[in-house]
């Protein structure tokens, strides 16, 4: 028997509230019933950057509440539009917003789940990473199981590349198997470059369809310089995030490109941040993927919309047939709020949610904590 699920996601990116209305029938057919995106006001994005960044306990109780309102929000919107009760679901599953990712130490995402119950009357899934953490693992990446299960070629090797604020990998030996499942963050996705693109234009939250990106020319000394960076190097299983690459690497990499190039225009240090990134996920697959010639690579993700960026993935991946995840799945937007209503679904039925050469676990875990409706 089916069942639906709402899944609820604010990611790296930090640009909105994902909500997606999943039904699942068994832990390989999902299908998107709807979804639709809450964007944050600027001033709600800059209060989630401000706790990122340097808030006190008391703003990060108060963005706790504060979110767990937005996702409501989000969630009750979907439902109406697609004229479904609260009371139809099995469980909301939300993932929150990470607000903070210290690998190995600890990994905290707001976004009170007893908020969500409240208002939406129904049992919240939610806190998927710290049981990971707790198991020895770093709590990310979580969506490997999905694509495991759900995205992967049915005969063949495929990865899975989502460039959100962090971009992120993983490796399918085939659909339907965890056996030879291998995933890891390869560093900044648009984070940096959407900071960069602040700095250029603050009444931007970022470079619109790769414009700026296109009309400049990367510093490669630059590149050269921040791709030094140890992560980069690191073997997996590894993740990171906004307190590697988030800001202050924007700020730096400006800073390079001006003392480089005394005429650098802000174009420039766009098409520098674009650069670092294609070049950091580049030399990730070089490294850790599989030499399979039959392979493809499926891209999603906020840097999938971003031409300028795509199309230096595609130049320096030339060996990896690339295709859109949208093009033989759904809209590529929601694929974290739906891998996270299936994380929610297996939570209920007692199936792990890791991946533990992934995360490095010690093992599979049952994820996530359960607010009853």
């Amino acid at each position: 028997m089916s069942e639906l699920v709402l899944g609820l996601m604010s990611g790296t990116s930090i640009d909105g509230v994902d909500a997606a209305l999943v039904e699942i029938e068994g832990p390989s057919t999902v299908r998107l019933v709807a979804w639709e995106t809450r964007p944050y006001e600027p001033t709600e994005r800059a209060a989630i950057l401000q706790v990122i960044t340097n808030g006190s306990v008391r703003d990060v109780a108060l963005l706790h509440r504060q979110l767990g309102n937005w996702l409501a929000e989000a969630g009750s919107a979907l439902l109406k539009r697609t004229r479904h009760s609260a009371t139809s679901l099995a469980c909301v599953a939300s993932h929150g917003q990470t607000v903070w990712h210290e690998p190995g130490q600890a990994t905290l995402q707001l976004g009170c789940p007893a908020t969500l119950a409240e208002r939406l009357g129904v049992q919240v899934v939610s806190d998927f990473r710290s049981r990971d953490v707790a198991g020895g693992g770093q709590g990310a990446p979580l969506v490997p199981v999905a694509d495991a299960m759900l995205f992967g070629h049915p005969t063949r090797g495929r990865a899975l590349l989502n460039i959100g604020g962090i971009a992120n990998v993983t490796w399918v030996p085939k659909r339907g198997a965890l056996d030879g499942v291998m995933a890891f963050d390869t560093g900044p996705g648009v984070a940096v470059i959407d900071a960069v693109a602040r700095l250029a234009d603050s009444t931007q939250p970022y470079d619109r369809d790769g414009a700026r990106a296109a009309r400049g020319s990367a510093v490669a000394a630059v590149v050269d310089e921040l791709i030094a960076h140890p992560y980069f190097a690191a073997s997996p299983p590894k993740s990171t995030g906004r307190e590697a690459f988030g800001g202050d690497v924007a700020l730096r990499l400006v800073a390079l490109v001006r003392s480089h190039r005394s005429e650098a225009s802000d174009d420039d240090c766009v098409a520098t941040a674009v650069e670092l990134t294609a070049r950091s996920i580049a030399s990730a697959f070089a490294r850790w993927l599989p030499g399979d010639p039959t392979r493809d690579l499926v891209v999603s993700g906020g840097g999938a919309r971003n031409p300028t960026l795509l199309a230096r993935v595609r130049t320096l991946l030339p060996d990896w047939p690339v295709r859109l995840f949208d093009e033989e799945f759904f809209d590529g937007d929601a694929k974290e709020a739906v891998a996270f209503a299936y994380l929610g679904w297996r939570t209920l039925h007692g199936l792990a949610g890791n991946v533990p050469t992934a995360t490095g676990a010690v093992g599979p875990r049952v994820l996530g904590s359960i607010t009853p409706g």
